[in-house]
């Protein structure tokens, strides 16, 4: 069985995210969302809320589960037997620093490779920090977040 881990914040979890699962689906037979906990940060949304608005998006795919983890992601990735880690690549910049994650995650656990799949045309400007930015500012998210995840965000206001 071949299981990937596509670990981040996801807050909140993108239309370009849904993007890259979803052309993902057909290489693995497991994708595990994983949100990463990290305590000192706070963010628009709690991190319930957003496993609660991703396993809504993926409620009738038996391919995928949406967790939390902590720690090192190959760590996690050991713990429920992925050999993959599943990343997006935006630009130029994304793909110096995910280089630089998965050359050290090598070292660290040579049996788990990174996979990168390159943002379609027209969905490579969208982020979670651009997408954050323009909530606080009260503009208009919809058509950045699947509607799934704009429900949840829309009763956390």
């Amino acid at each position: 069985m071949k299981i990937a881990v596509f670990p981040g914040s996801f807050d909140p979890y993108t239309i370009a995210h849904h993007d890259l699962i979803e052309r993902a689906l057909g290489l693995f037979d497991k994708i595990y969302v994983a949100i990463g906990i990290n305590s000192s940060k706070v963010g628009m949304m709690d991190v319930e809320s957003r496993k609660t608005a991703i396993s809504n998006l993926y409620a009738n795919n038996p391919k995928i589960e949406v967790t939390f983890y902590q720690g090192l992601t190959i760590d996690f990735c050991r713990q429920i037997g992925a050999t993959v880690i599943l990343r997006g690549l935006r630009n130029g910049t994304d793909l110096d620093y995910e280089n630089i994650i998965a050359q050290n995650n090598l070292i660290l656990a040579p049996e788990i490779e990174s996979y990168f799949l390159v943002s379609r045309s027209g969905k490579a400007h969208i982020s979670s920090t651009i997408v954050r930015d323009i909530w606080k500012n009260n503009g208009n998210i919809e058509g950045l977040v699947p509607n799934e995840v704009l429900e949840v965000i829309k009763k956390l206001k």
